[in-house]
């Protein structure tokens, strides 16, 4: 994703010369281009020469000079780095050089959006408008901002890793009754009776006792 910022009526220009959509759909492309990629550079340069912002190769500023915008169209250049956020000086004086000397009407900075979570300088969005207002009247041309989150480099190649095996254990020094404990789980092991349940046995005949009858005793008598 990205977000658009225009300072010192840049947006005007850019409108006055018919080219809001196209700085639009430039910037909608390069992040699809870029998101989650490693080589930026190289495929922002593809993507600026595809949308016709480098119709003669390089853009120089002066004919025999390496320094040089990204792209440029109808009078408005593009320059920034997506490696760090700091490049946006840089890219700011390369533009200010060409709009002193009458080469550029309006300039477009592109720059990271991730900062440092520990940072107490704000926002991104908060630290551009503090970085312009602190740079006049050095730096006073008409400026787009255009801050970009292009995700974690890498981060389109990755793939989901499978996960690993549980090794079993070496032949050498493996127990086999652990081996076959380990391939086939532990026996069954048989339960002994609850010895708090009640035993049911059949229950005995009883022995009735019978006592002595008077009168056989006197007849055996």
């Amino acid at each position: 994703m990205f977000e658009i910022i225009h300072f010192r009526g840049a947006d005007k220009i850019i409108k006055e010369k018919k080219m809001s959509n196209i700085v639009r759909q430039l910037m909608e492309y390069l992040n699809d281009a870029l998101w989650g990629t490693r080589h930026k550079s190289e495929l922002m340069r593809q993507a600026l020469k595809e949308m016709d912002w480098r119709q003669n190769g390089d853009v120089k500023i002066f004919e025999g000079r390496r320094y040089a915008y990204k792209g440029l169209r109808n009078r408005v250049a593009i320059d920034g780095n997506f490696s760090s956020y700091e490049a946006i000086q840089d890219a700011l004086f390369r533009l200010q050089v060409g709009y002193d000397h009458k080469k550029i009407d309006a300039g477009i900075v592109m720059i990271p959006s991730q900062r440092s979570e520990k940072s107490k300088l704000g926002t991104s969005r908060d630290l551009v408008a503090k970085e312009i207002e602190l740079l006049y009247p050095t730096i006073s041309l008409p400026v787009t901002i255009v801050l970009f989150d292009l995700g974690k480099p890498g981060e389109v190649y990755e793939e989901k890793k499978p996960q690993k095996k549980e090794a079993l254990p070496k032949s050498a020094d493996a127990d086999p009754k652990l081996i076959n404990k380990y391939l086939h789980g532990s026996p069954a092991i048989k339960k002994e009776p609850d010895k708090k349940k009640k035993i049911m046995t059949k229950p005995r005949n009883k022995i009735h006792l019978v006592k002595d009858d008077p009168s056989q005793m006197a007849i055996n008598q």
